[in-house]
């Protein structure tokens, strides 16, 4: 399982690496198994961790050219709650309370010297009630994707963010 995921990370990156050539983004996800939420099956679990991988490398790619951005994720509790039926697992989204979460421990360096690192609780509880995002509605990632932009735009970027607006 965590061999599969780290080909699956490392095969995300290298996918978008000719598109993401000035900055080199790395993912690890540490004891994937034991993660507060994320689907039962293996398949769909390695989905969710690709796309959340994905998503990372390509808010990376906008790091300045010489920039890497390394990543552990230490858990992950996706927005919702599976509900278990006999042909599937849903996810239902009920209230705020079961908002996505995500812990992870972040370095940015240039030229091989730290530019800043740290410890970060993403949290967004207010997630149903910030209308709609410029992800699609049939996105099943698009709360976390929209919390992961947040983060980053804050603590990474927050000169692009300004420009943004």
């Amino acid at each position: 399982m965590k061999n599969r995921i780290r080909t699956l990370a490392v095969g995300g990156l290298l996918a978008l690496a000719a598109s993401a050539a000035s900055a080199d983004v790395t993912v690890n996800y540490i004891a994937p198994e034991r993660f507060s939420d994320l689907p039962f099956a293996p398949w769909e679990r390695d989905d969710v961790l690709k796309h959340l991988t994905e998503h990372f490398a390509k808010l990376g790619a906008k790091l300045p050219p010489g920039q890497n951005l390394r990543i552990e994720v230490q858990d992950v509790d996706l927005a919702g709650r599976i509900h278990p039926t006999r042909a599937n697992d849903i996810r239902v989204i009920s209230n705020r309370a079961e908002g996505p979460r995500i812990d992870l421990h972040y370095t940015v360096e240039s030229d091989g010297q730290v530019v800043r690192s740290g410890e970060a609780q993403l949290r967004d509880l207010g997630f149903l009630d910030r209308g709609s995002s410029h992800y699609a509605g049939d996105d099943n990632l698009r709360y976390e994707r929209r919390m992961i932009d947040d983060w980053f735009y804050a603590t990474i970027m927050p000169r692009e963010r300004a420009a943004q607006r």
